[in-house]
């Protein structure tokens, strides 16, 4: 929040050396996973108003406040609409307006910026409905942009239908801070040291930060087609390992990237 980083950028994208890890059903993995979450990250109900109160009947209460202001909801949205025009021109964006005074708002200021980006494909998805649809058929969404709770929830749904959350990668923009990349699962120190964690994650981190703060795409791609050339001969790190596969450690990963590279 102190660095302004307003958005979140979550890509879930199955890679094709591992469809088997896909929990979902052969033909729904078969058909392709590549979506990208956009998820708000400075505001919500995550960074609102937080008390608790005594009733005479009821017990100890406790209340967290969600709010949203327009200009909050127009920048993640202009991010959520500018990405989707470099990727396939389609974005769906997820609330809970049947219920939420907050969603509305949100759903209001986003059919005002759909109206300037005509050229994007545009529809509203209630987050029920949005959680149900990534387990049916997730192949169906390009960009999908949220605010805080929901995102947070919806991207590690996410991230699981592409196998192991220790391939994914995530970025934190905003509109002039420095950007912060990092792998979506923690630290684990439980295994810091053993040669066991999977350098996947981080990896394609640098690759989404050569994309989108140094503007070097061709050098974002050289990266990816590294990992997935490891990955398609064959090499695992205990994480994505079938039962009886061979497992490489974290330094092996990395230097075989390194060479393909």
């Amino acid at each position: 929040k102190d660095l302004g980083l307003y958005a979140n950028l979550r890509p879930a994208a199955l890679r094709p050396a591992l469809a088997d890890a896909c929990p979902l059903k052969k033909e729904t993995a078969d058909r392709g996973i590549d979506l990208m979450i956009v998820r708000e990250l400075t505001g919500g109900i995550y960074f609102g108003k937080r008390e608790r109160y005594a009733t005479e009947d009821r017990g100890e209460e406790a209340a967290d406040r969600m709010a949203y202001s327009e200009q909050e909801i127009e920048r993640i949205g202009r991010r959520a609409f500018e990405l989707a025009r470099l990727r396939n021109k389609k974005l769906a964006s997820v609330d809970k307006a049947n219920v939420l005074e907050t969603s509305r708002l949100w759903r209001q200021v986003m059919h005002r910026l759909a109206e300037e980006y005509a050229d994007v494909a545009y529809e509203d998805v209630l987050v029920d409905n949005a959680a149900m649809q990534l387990v049916r058929d997730p192949g169906q969404f390009d960009v999908v942009v949220t605010e805080n709770m929901f995102g947070d929830i919806l991207s590690d749904e996410a991230s699981m239908i592409t196998g192991s959350i220790g391939l994914l990668p995530s970025a934190s923009i905003g509109d002039c801070a420095p950007g912060l990349y990092e792998p979506i699962h923690g630290s684990a120190p439980d295994i810091a040291g053993q040669d066991k964690a999977n350098p996947v994650a981080t990896i394609l981190s640098v690759a989404m930060m050569f994309r989108y703060s140094f503007n070097l795409p061709a050098e974002a791609q050289a990266i990816e087609t590294a990992v997935d050339a490891v990955l398609n001969e064959g090499w695992r790190t205990a994480d994505i390992a079938k039962p009886g596969e061979e497992a490489i450690g974290t330094i092996k990963m990395g230097e075989l990237i390194r060479e393909r590279l």
